[in-house]
């Protein structure tokens, strides 16, 4: 069975938002053309707590998009973004959600970012999505959301390394940065994913 994941389509993350991907909006329509030829769609949802590890207020003298060291890992320092029960962490209004059958939330461990819908940066700990997809008998993902060159790519790596065959819908995604996406792209070209566009989805 096939499953579509929609990455991160909240208010902080388009046009407007704290954190806004370029014409990330955009895409919003064509998601919700996408979901009904899919049996299942699950969702996913940056939701960090106020004080987020992540954030660039959260730590004195720097500023967002520098680079630090967060607990042992590489960390790029973002805008407060996508707080936990603030409008900006809300999947967006024109998102078609009845189809959702469930979201996982991520991002919720303020010493530790979490860009993959399946686990946090370090691997320290899985969201659940690999065993619910696995529990419905899911074996290719599709996906699309925000931002392609970040949540969206490693969400699709993640998926590879857990047996998933993977279909990244490129017209359904946005990328903060052209060069971060097209070394995003190849390294899941070289993994093994598929890019497709919407009108390959059947």
């Amino acid at each position: 069975m096939k499953a579509l994941l929609l990455i991160d389509i909240q208010n902080d993350f388009v046009p407007g938002g704290a954190l806004a991907v370029a014409d990330g909006d955009a895409i919003i329509p064509l998601v919700n053309e996408l979901q009904p030829r899919f049996e299942l769609v699950v969702a996913t949802q940056d939701w960090h707590p106020a004080g987020h590890g992540s954030f660039a207020s959260s730590h004195a003298g720097h500023e967002p998009f520098q680079q630090i060291d967060l607990y042992g890992l590489p960390q790029t320092l973002w805008p407060d973004h996508c707080v936990q029960t603030t409008p900006g962490a809300d999947l967006h209004p024109a998102l078609d959600q009845h189809r959702i059958e469930t979201v996982f939330r991520k991002g919720t461990n303020p010493t530790i970012d979490s860009y993959s819908g399946f686990f946090d940066n370090g691997h320290r700990k899985a969201t659940g999505l690999t065993e619910y997809l696995r529990g419905r008998g899911v074996t290719q993902v599709y996906l699309a959301g925000l931002a392609a060159d970040y949540c969206v790519y490693f969400s699709a790596k993640d998926a590879l390394e857990q047996g998933f065959e993977v279909y990244f819908i490129e017209d359904a995604t946005r990328a903060i940065s052209a060069d971060g996406y097209a070394q995003a792209r190849a390294d899941l070209l070289a993994h093994g994913a598929h890019f497709v566009s919407a009108t390959d989805v059947r």
